[in-house]
């Protein structure tokens, strides 16, 4: 079995967007949402430079667009099975609900503009922050973070936790590193998203959510809060909007996988983190990061590997 993977934010690259914009319908879809965010997504997905793109109002939208493109275009050359599960990272879980059938693409892109506006918005309430914790047993790491006072906001597997909260308490985290990890890393992020620091931005998405009719997932997705498979639109669109004050536990999700008979998985651009988390946890398992349409025929082939699925004629 084979499942999609889409990326959170720190993934995004200059140009990221430029590759997949041959497609006329690619870029139609591009300048729709543009107009829809109130962001040229264009201009910042191919000539925009990296400190413009890692904004955290500028990079959600961005990624769940890119992904949601090299969605489309492998879905125009294979049909992945109904079996086959989704999930994504953080933001990404926007782009994992599309691919499910929960969201349009048009919504997911939208609400994750909203979503990035809001968590700058909050991010700007008071000086928070993130650090990387590498290594070290994970109850030991969570011990350390509580008696900071900082949360884990993100437990990536192998290895690696990431702590949320305030500024004061990262430093003092660097300093002083949990006994038994190898190194702790300040993240160059906006602020301690997955928090309780993000309340107001969860305020501000529930309220954008009402006006969202989400339908039922047409294959596995899975939640970033526990890795469970969700079943109904409405609990996956309530999990999405509560997620950005709860920790992402793409641990578990990973676990999930492995439960399912995940035996490959590919990696929507803009790929690379979450395939070396799961070549790193899942060993064994089948992986491709899908950057640019050049890895569209590898992605096929996978796909035809691992779920027997059948490719599609080339339109004319």
């Amino acid at each position: 079995m084979i499942a999609l993977l889409a990326p959170g934010q720190g993934s995004q690259t200059p140009g990221m967007l430029e590759p997949w914009l041959d497609d006329p319908s690619a870029s139609a879809k591009v300048d729709a949402w543009s107009d829809a965010t109130g962001l040229d997504l264009r201009r910042l997905g191919t000539t925009a430079g990296a400190d413009e793109i890692k904004d955290t109002a500028v990079t959600q939208p961005l990624v769940v667009a890119n992904a949601l493109l090299a969605a489309a275009a492998l879905a125009a050359r294979i049909d992945l099975p109904s079996g086959a599960p989704t999930a994504g990272h953080s933001v990404g879980e926007l782009a994992a609900a599309a691919i499910a059938g929960v969201l349009s693409p048009d919504a997911a892109v939208a609400l994750a503009a909203v979503r990035g506006r809001e968590m700058a918005a909050a991010c700007a309430l008071e000086p928070t922050g993130m650090a990387a914790v590498l290594g070290g047993e994970p109850d030991v790491v969570v011990a350390r973070l509580a008696e900071l006072g900082l949360d884990p906001a993100n437990r990536n597997g192998a290895g690696q936790i990431v702590a949320a909260g305030s500024i004061g308490a990262i430093d003092e985290l660097v300093a002083g590193p949990p006994v038994g990890s190898r190194r702790v890393a300040a993240l160059p992020v906006a602020g301690a998203f997955h928090t309780r620091f993000m309340a107001t931005a969860e305020e501000a998405l529930r309220a954008h959510a009402k006006d969202i009719s989400p339908a039922d997932p047409v294959r596995p997705l899975l939640t970033n809060a526990d890795g469970s498979v969700v079943t109904t639109g409405e609990d996956a669109l309530d999990r999405l909007v509560s997620q950005v004050t709860k920790p992402v536990r793409w641990d578990s999700c990973m676990a999930a996988l492995k439960e399912l008979g995940v035996t490959a998985v590919i990696e929507l651009p803009p790929a690379g983190t979450l395939v070396g988390l799961v070549r790193r946890d899942l060993k064994g398992t089948a992986t491709l990061a899908l950057k640019t349409p050049d890895d569209l025929d590898k992605a096929v082939a996978l796909i035809a590997e691992h779920a027997g699925a059948a490719q599609k004629e080339p339109t004319q």
